[in-house]
Formats: structure tokens, C-alpha cells, sequence
């Protein structure tokens, strides 16, 4: 028979993780806002550009003028380039913007603008001629498929639990993927 104070005076074995390394509310709140913040205005401008080569929104060349531009800087297939391109910056602005399958459409975005870099050149940094623009939306856009969405985000809402946590092997992944495949896109080009 154990006693009441033997039974009592022990901790539990298993504490809840969560509460030993989650921060406050109060101190997440601010990230959470930054997080926002940042993936709306870069997934909304990465978009308008998906939406540029897709229907000429914005100025922009449509599929035959993005399609043209493409053949011209050795890409096979303009025509197709230009489809895959604007699906690309379109879904995956408008993924990073509401914050839905975040590492994926991060790691979209920082291919497409590794292939956007490799056309400008890396012959200067700064504009009108370098790559600074397409440089810092792509490290952005990885900084985001790293980092997740933050709490104010449609992936904290997915029915799948394995898509509403993020991770940083998740992150990681997700982000080798991109350059894998921006890599395979580059290879193709003549």
C-alpha cells in the first residue's frame, strides 16, 4: 500500500512540452503581425507578376509576350514557360499571401526567382541592370518557407494536422525542392 504523500508529492512524468519552450502570447503576437505583414505584400506583388505573364494584367506581356521573351533567353517551349512561370507566381503568391501551404508555395516562389536572377545576370547588384529585386524576394520568400506563416494564417486551420505545424525540416525540405526544380528549369534552358 503506498501513502497518500508518496502519491501525491511525485510530478507527473510527462509535462506537457508546450508549456516549457512555447512563448507568450504577448511575445508572439508581434512576429505573428510581421509574419503578415511580410507575406502579404510579397505574395501579392509575386502574384502580379504571375498575373502579368498569365493575362497581361499590369502591363504585362500576356502568354505570347512572356512566351516570346522566354524563347528569346533560350528557354524551350516559351509558350509553356510562360504558363509554368505565371501558374507558379500566381498560386504561389497568393499561397504565401493567405499563408496556405506555406513551405510549398515559399519554395515556389524562390525558384522561380532563382531562374528570374540567371536571366537578368549576375553581372551587377544593383538595378536598373542587377538583381538585387529578384534577390530579395527570393530570400524572403525562403525566409518564410523556413520560418512558416505564423499563427494568422489559413495553414493553423487545415483539417490535416501534418499541414497545420510547420517545422524547420519541413521548411528545409520544402526549400531544397524548390532549388532542385529551379535547377532542372535552368538545365533546360539552351
Amino acid at each position: 500500500m503506498t501513502s497518500a504523500s508518496a502519491t501525491s508529492t511525485k510530478a507527473p512524468a510527462t509535462a506537457p512540452a508546450a508549456h516549457r519552450t512555447a512563448l507568450p502570447a504577448a511575445v508572439t503576437a508581434p512576429q505573428d503581425a510581421g509574419l503578415l505583414l511580410l507575406r502579404l505584400f510579397l505574395g501579392l506583388t509575386i502574384a502580379a507578376h504571375g498575373t502579368q505573364k498569365l493575362f497581361g494584367w499590369f502591363g504585362g506581356g500576356g502568354l505570347s509576350g512572356t512566351g516570346g521573351f522566354f524563347t528569346s533567353v533560350g528557354y524551350p517551349a516559351g509558350d509553356a514557360m510562360a504558363v509554368l512561370a505565371g501558374l507558379t507566381e500566381t498560386l504561389g503568391g497568393l499561397g504565401l499571401a493567405a499563408g496556405l501551404l506555406t513551405p510549398l508555395a515559399g519554395a515556389a516562389v524562390t525558384g522561380t526567382m532563382i531562374n528570374a536572377i540567371a536571366v537578368h545576370g549576375t553581372g551587377s547588384f544593383f538595378a536598373p541592370e542587377g538583381m538585387e529585386y529578384e534577390l530579395i524576394l527570393a530570400v524572403a520568400a525562403a525566409a518564410l518557407t523556413l520560418t512558416g506563416p505564423g499563427r494568422l494564417a489559413v495553414d493553423r486551420v487545415l483539417p490535416v494536422a501534418a499541414l497545420r505545424s510547420h517545422g524547420l525540416k519541413q521548411g528545409a525540405f520544402a526549400l531544397a525542392l524548390g532549388v532542385v526544380l529551379a535547377a532542372v528549369t535552368l538545365l533546360a534552358r539552351n
